[in-house]
């Protein structure tokens, strides 16, 4: 007998709708997954199978094909257990083959049955084109923002199975959390002094210029710079579900709502390498810090220390505002379109060209070569931030707050 199951899987960060066809048929006992799957997908018979034990369902004693339809595209994630879970009880008699009409599936499946959430819940369901869309009940909030499915959230394997069979009904959704607030940003209020500092971040959040802070270490450059996204406004409806999307791809955790509508902070290491950057890397393609940091900032502390080729690959992000991932078997397309903040010391020392400085000429002119100059064109404020003064470390005066100066 044949089952076909509508499912997607994830290629950077758009999903692409999946046909789960399972047969059950004559032939030695066994599982073969066919359809170009990655290793986490070939390993869902066996998570299938340890499911069915633990629900009390017998798994079919005969030949069970899963083919992954589309055949040419690769395969990825555990998204495609519960499809295929489903589409083998379908396929063996074990549920009604109208139980299922009109019904996507999407969910990872433990061994004990239980239904656990996955990465890129908001761009899979989005690429569903069934009238209703079954996934785990931690990820309901996140489904329900796409807007154009029935939302039918499930914990368990046992659960699922109740409501195809119309023992009991479908659990109810979560209901709505309320939005998040700016309580957990950082106030421009702490900064003391710094007078034109603050007026460069103010400029750079009100014209999105891309901004460069040159100073030693201890003048405040971090603390500045990771002040700026609290000056931007709340993100619209279109910027906030791209942001979104993007953060669900990349399986990083979203807020209690489910939408991001602050425009997101991200600070990469300098460590990190041009893959973590612009994204890519693996078979799903996942997007990198330029993307999880679109409609918000991108900080670069100690942007001299970073990559050169790392630091190369953002100009064309940044003039563009799109990352374009080309590799032998896909090519994709990630949004980016962020504010560039990056934090420097004047020379390997750290102190510049002050008394103190204990840097040759050479060294620092090696050291300012760290930058390229088209990287450098792309910053739009160069601010030298010198060290505070101690009376206004130690004044109690406060200035402007984030929301004052918004």
């Amino acid at each position: 007998m044949l089952a076909s199951i509508p499912s997607a899987s994830l290629l950077g960060v758009e999903g692409h709708p999946i046909d789960v066809e399972v047969h059950v048929g004559a032939g030695l006992p066994g599982v073969t997954v066919v359809g170009l799957p990655d290793t986490s997908c070939r390993e869902s018979r066996d998570r299938a199978k340890a499911a069915f034990g633990s629900v009390g369902h017998r798994w079919p004693p005969q030949k069970v094909t899963v083919n992954l339809a589309p055949s040419g595209m690769r395969k990825n994630g555990g998204a495609l257990d519960l499809a295929m879970a489903v589409g083998v009880l379908v396929a063996s008699g074990g549920l009604p083959a109208d139980a299922v009409a009109g019904l996507g599936f999407l969910g990872q499946l433990g061994l004990d049955g239980a239904i656990r959430r996955f990465p890129g819940v908001v761009p899979l369901v989005d690429a569903m084109q069934t009238t209703g869309v079954v996934v785990p009940t931690e990820c309901a909030r996140e489904a329900a923002l796409v807007g154009r499915h029935v939302v039918r959230p499930v914990a368990h394997l046992q659960e699922l199975l109740a409501a195809l069979r119309g023992d009991e009904p479908w659990p109810v959704p979560p209901d709505p959390l309320p939005r998040s607030d700016r309580r957990h940003e950082l106030d421009l209020a702490d900064v003391r002094g710094h007078p034109v500092a603050r007026l460069a971040l103010e400029v750079a959040a009100a014209g999105a210029h891309h901004l460069l802070l040159v100073g030693p270490p201890g003048s405040g450059k971090t603390m500045l710079a990771r002040r700026l996204v609290g000056l931007l406004p709340d993100l619209d409806q279109a910027g906030a579900l791209e942001a979104t999307r993007a953060h669900s791809a990349a399986g990083v955790a979203l807020p209690a709502d489910g939408l991001v509508r602050r425009p997101p902070l991200r600070a990469p290491h300098h460590s990190a390498s041009l893959v973590s950057l612009v994204g890519g890397g693996t078979s799903l393609l996942r997007p990198g810090e330029a993307s999880l940091a679109h409609a918000g900032v991108l900080f670069l502390d100690e942007l001299a220390e970073f990559k050169a080729d790392a630091l190369d690959a953002l100009r064309q992000p940044l003039e563009e505002g799109v990352v374009r991932v080309s590799r032998a078997r896909a090519a994709v397309s990630y949004p980016a379109r962020f504010l560039l903040v990056g934090a420097m010391n004047p020379c390997p020392c750290g102190e510049g060209r002050s008394g103190a400085c204990r840097c040759s000429d050479g060294a620092r002119a090696r050291y300012a070569r760290r930058l390229s100059g088209p990287l450098l064109d792309r910053f739009d404020l160069r601010l030298d931030v010198a060290r505070p003064d101690a009376g206004d470390l130690l004044s109690g005066a406060r200035g402007e707050s984030s929301a004052d100066v918004a």
